[in-house]
């Protein structure tokens, strides 16, 4: 099958002449760095010159990004028309990212809507004041889907995309993601990672218009799922 041509810990989830999406494992790269580090663009670009038989260069780009330290889905474009739509519905938000994260701290409610802003400094996110220079919007929503041994498992909702977004709001509420040390975890996570999943992505596929969601299971090690 050609799912056995990608590592063991890379899962395929979906496939066509226009794009596809891999399960990233936590502590891998989405894309190159410039470094020897490995990234899993690097992955699917060797997967589908395997698979397409392909000798010369192969056109794959990364649809958007996934911190290193998370998992989860992420999609890439074959096609340099499907790269450009799908950029546009991402611009446009109509690409919708579900993600799954373990905290720490309790919730402080069910359910609820984080608005706020961040700013950025050198591989850090930081919550600010609206009036800050370099302040941008971040809108996520939570609810508590599970909770044992003084760990709470998330489901989040993303209204925008910002850079470390999740991690950086989450901790400004009491609630670090669990092995994100970087954001205030006391805990230590299995494996080169953090508890932050990119569970599900649904969208409008950028040649037939169909809706597609794909998902990804959490990884083995979570000790909630």
């Amino acid at each position: 099958m050609a799912d056995r041509l990608l590592p063991p810990d890379v899962g395929l989830l979906f496939e066509d002449n226009h794009l596809l999406a891999l399960s990233k494992p936590a502590g891998l790269l989405t894309q190159p760095s410039g470094t020897a580090r490995p990234s899993l663009e690097a992955v699917a670009r060797a997967y589908v010159r395997e698979t397409k038989g392909k000798t010369g260069k192969v056109f794959l780009h990364a649809v958007h990004r996934l911190d290193r330290e998370a998992s989860g889905v992420v999609l890439f474009a074959r096609t340099s028309k499907a790269l450009a739509r799908m950029a546009e519905e991402i611009r446009a938000r109509r690409v919708r990212k579900t993600y799954r994260a373990i905290v720490e701290g309790k919730p402080p409610r069910a359910s609820d809507t984080l608005y706020g802003y961040i700013r950025h400094r050198s591989h850090r996110a930081e919550t600010a004041e609206r009036e800050e220079a370099g302040a941008k919007k971040a809108v996520l929503a939570y609810r508590e889907v599970g909770s044992a041994g003084g760990l709470h498992l998330l489901e989040i909702d993303l209204g925008t995309g910002r850079y470390h977004q999740i991690r950086a709001q989450l901790a400004r509420e009491g609630m670090p993601i669990l092995g994100d040390r970087r954001y205030g975890s006391r805990a230590a996570f299995p494996g080169d990672g953090i508890a932050l999943h990119h569970a599900a992505m649904e969208f409008r596929h950028p040649v037939s218009r169909e809706t597609i969601r794909i998902e990804a299971p959490p990884p083995p090690a979570w000790p909630l799922a």
